[in-house]
């Protein structure tokens, strides 16, 4: 009776936890899940294998999710919320925050963007930029670091960090 009564109970608190995190739709894909809510949390897989795919669409190879460039990229996504300011130099330019975490990149680049509330928007917008898209259609690059910071008393109200890297040498 005990174990049937804490299995209950798991399967309780279990279901509270995927209530509270769910931010889509059941069945619709992650990227269409809305950032602008506190505790929700971006799918930097599902963000990979978009991008990945752009990538093969127009030639070049996948990108995969590194730890550290995921660091990178909330601290930058954190710091531009703080400040309220949508700033690449918000911190420090791109190749110093790479040198000061020990980041060894051969290759670089950096998105950010606001405003937008899913990773659907976010890409959208990249790729619709010039700039932007030629950043995720950079040669080279082999790994990605994806942050969005919710900060409700924002202009924008989420602030968005895409870092793209290599650490190749060849």
């Amino acid at each position: 009776m005990t174990r049937l009564a804490i299995a209950i109970l798991g399967t309780l608190v279990l279901g509270g936890c995927a209530s509270e995190v769910a931010t889509v739709a059941p069945g619709q894909p992650t990227m269409y899940a809305s950032m602008a809510s506190s505790g929700a949390k971006l799918d930097p897989v599902a963000a990979a294998s978009m991008i990945s795919l752009y990538r093969q669409n127009n030639g070049l190879g996948p990108v995969v999710v590194d730890p550290a460039l995921m660091a990178l990229a909330e601290d930058q996504s954190g710091v531009m919320a703080k400040r309220n300011k949508l700033d690449h130099d918000v911190k420090a330019p791109l190749p110093k925050r790479l040198i000061a975490s020990g980041y060894p990149a051969t290759n670089a680049v950096e998105n950010v963007s606001a405003g937008y509330h899913t990773m659907a928007e976010a890409f959208s917008g990249w790729r619709d930029s010039p700039p932007h898209r030629a950043n995720m259609l950079k040669a080279g690059v082999t790994k990605l670091g994806i942050a969005a910071t919710y900060a409700p008393n924002t202009k924008y109200k989420v602030f968005w960090t895409l870092i793209l890297a290599s650490t190749d040498n060849g």
